[in-house]
């Protein structure tokens, strides 16, 4: 027989230690006579065991592992009498009894340690010499190898509960944490009551002011983790999103960045909580251009540095008609005309029209600019006086040159 996780499992005691069928019936007849000396010796032992580690066994855990010890003595001493007879009631019980250490927040080791103390006392009461009943040498030394056979049986089992309920623990609090940032950032902001049971739900103060982070993989737990700060994340359209409470905390955005060292990664701006969609559409665009080459690739990518990429790449259609209209003045010159022109159109609006600055930017002579500001007075006229006109060129030509703002 194997467990779930395809690991053999011995579905009796006679798996354990085949030599227990040659046993004399008297054995099993003298274990049953000692059984509730057993039960006292064991609990005792755990006892003891329990109050070191900090324990005891009149609380609900206490009270189930009690029973836990009296179970596997009863199913040990049946087991020495009829070898044969299944172990999975048994096994199940230890199972439940991992599930509930993992919920107590107690170690996975302190379950088997409990069970080696109960398998030493029972050895120890068997091998007592001044013992009348005391069993033979040789089926003292079967009893023995079928005893701690018998414990690792039963720690394996506890250690397979123990590790489902993390595992299951785990998982839940994922859905829980993916609810409360999925309600954060869908495009309607939600309800008061329905963000309070969220945040409460995943043990998260809700805090005045987030910020999102987008982050390339899909890491979440970890980066949750390494970022601190009671950071909340999960995996989004194949990216981490990771919500940061209070991120103008002293020291908060200084770990922010040392936890995403040699990560591709966007920070949305600061907002209130219930706007954290508009943090979260940011740092999502600021990734992807970040990917395509179009804002800077050292380090994480501040939303707030560059608002005016981001402005101008977010709808790349309309961003392209922008500068067909602003270029179509230009059209029917030639390609080295058109180039020449434009940036010194370009240079000219970033200068504020400085006409000797812009020489110098564009390393020519002065009465060349004027020259090509004539020719680009002749093409748009009024327009370059208009202040709405100017900022549609200004923004359309940094996008076409590809100039970073």
């Amino acid at each position: 027989m194997t467990n779930a996780r395809g690991r053999a499992v011995a579905e009796s005691l006679a798996e354990l230690e085949p030599r227990l069928g040659g046993l004399p019936r008297h054995v099993g007849e003298r274990l049953r006579a000692v059984r509730a000396a057993l039960h006292e010796r064991t609990l005792d032992a755990v006892r003891a065991t329990m109050r070191e580690q900090g324990r005891s066994l009149t609380g609900k855990q206490g009270r189930g592992l009690a029973l836990g010890v009296r179970t596997a003595v009863d199913a040990f001493v049946a087991a020495v009498a009829e070898p044969t007879r299944p172990l999975a009631d048994t096994r199940q019980v230890f199972h439940a009894l991992g599930r509930t250490e993992y919920q107590e927040g107690h170690r996975v080791d302190a379950l088997r340690s409990v069970l080696t103390v109960g398998a030493r006392a029972i050895w120890a009461f068997l091998v007592a010499p001044e013992r009348p009943d005391r069993l033979a040498a040789d089926e003292l030394y079967v009893i023995a190898a079928a005893l701690f056979g018998y414990t690792d049986t039963l720690a394996g089992a506890a250690a397979e509960g123990y590790l489902d309920e993390q595992r299951d623990a785990a998982h839940d609090w994922i859905v829980v944490r993916r609810r409360l940032i999925t309600l954060l950032v869908q495009p309607d902001p939600p309800a008061d009551t329905a963000l309070h049971s969220a945040a409460e739900a995943a043990r998260w103060p809700l805090p005045a002011t987030v910020a999102v982070i987008s982050v390339d993989g899909s890491d979440d737990e970890h980066l949750a983790r390494a970022v601190g700060g009671g950071a909340v994340a999960t995996v989004i359209d194949e990216a981490v999103r990771i919500v940061l409470p209070d991120p103008d905390a002293p020291g908060r955005l200084a770990a922010l960045r040392r936890a995403l060292t040699g990560r591709r990664a966007a920070l949305g701006p600061t907002v209130p909580v219930r706007q954290a969609r508009a943090s979260y559409r940011l740092s999502r665009r600021a990734l992807r251009l970040h990917a395509a080459g179009v804002l800077p690739a050292d380090g994480v990518v501040d939303c707030d540095a560059h608002l005016l990429t981001l402005l101008t790449h977010w709808e790349p259609g309309l961003t392209d008609r922008l500068v067909a209209r602003a270029l179509a003045p230009l059209a029917p010159l030639g390609p080295a005309a058109r180039r020449a022109l434009a940036e010194t159109l370009a240079t000219w609006l970033d200068t504020q029209g400085q006409v000797v600055e812009t020489a110098r930017l564009l390393h020519t002579h002065p009465q060349t600019v004027r020259y090509r500001m004539r020719r680009l007075r002749e093409r748009y006229g009024a327009d370059l006086d208009d202040p709405d006109a100017r900022l549609a060129l200004h923004l359309a030509l940094r996008h076409h040159l590809g100039r970073r703002p």
